[in-house]
């Protein structure tokens, strides 16, 4: 299976003040298409960095980025907008969903800057509501639905540009055990489904659902494991 991210020596610092915080020490690692894998450490350990620059929220100050097959470590502003839009679904903590627009108009919103008609963006974005079970909620606003129907309306607009990877930053921060596990579940059928899904916790119960799980600590890997997988 091809490498679908690939990361050489990513280091990233912050001026602070008249001093240098380096927050990324030297990350290099390989992720897989259709790999499930959590992101984890403690407060401080460069894993929030991390997700952004693979997320090409924000760019290294060192090393190299390669998103399918695109180097995304140089790339100006408005090429890694680009770049977001088609290649990466985020799932974040908060939901992130535009209080005044129903779920599927929510879901819908970013294959408006796709310039996708509204009759194809209808269609996708029910498609990807019938995946995660909300078609019967998709004309309801966020103060209608519940956390989870909320994040589920999230992790539709996540998938509906048919991107290259999921990322998932605390997506059971805000969500009650039951809610957690459903949400989890999701994960895994997109996973099944053929999706590259990176997901970033602190939760161990939460990293458990992937198959291979990525400690950091002081900016640098501490380790590196696949799962042994239960049939």
């Amino acid at each position: 299976m091809q490498d679908i991210i690939q990361l050489e020596e990513i280091r990233k610092s912050y001026i602070m003040g008249k001093q240098q915080l380096q927050v990324l020490r030297g990350i290099s690692l390989s992720i897989r298409k259709n790999e499930y894998v959590a992101l984890m450490g403690p407060s401080g350990s460069g894993k929030s960095t991390l997700m952004n620059i693979l997320g090409c929220l924000d760019t290294p100050t060192a090393g190299s980025y390669v998103l399918n097959g695109l180097d995304v470590s140089k790339m100006e502003d408005n090429a890694l907008a680009d770049v977001r839009n088609k290649e990466i679904g985020f799932v974040f903590q908060q939901f992130n969903l535009l209080p005044r627009l129903t779920a599927l108009e929510n879901v819908a919103l970013p294959l408006i800057y796709a310039g996708l008609t509204r009759k194809i963006r209808t269609e996708k974005a029910m498609h990807v509501l019938d995946l995660v079970s909300l078609t019967d909620r998709s004309h309801h606003k966020p103060n209608e639905l519940s956390g989870g129907q909320s994040q589920r309306v999230a992790i539709a607009r996540a998938l509906v540009n048919d991107p290259a990877i999921i990322l998932a930053d605390e997506p059971t921060g805000n969500l009650d055990t039951k809610t957690s596990h459903e949400i989890m579940d999701i994960f895994g059928k997109i996973h099944s489904g053929g999706n590259t899904v990176v997901l970033v916790t602190h939760e161990e119960d939460i990293a458990n659902h992937a198959h291979r799980v990525i400690r950091l600590r002081d900016g640098v890997i501490e380790s590196d494991k696949v799962r042994e997988l239960v049939e």
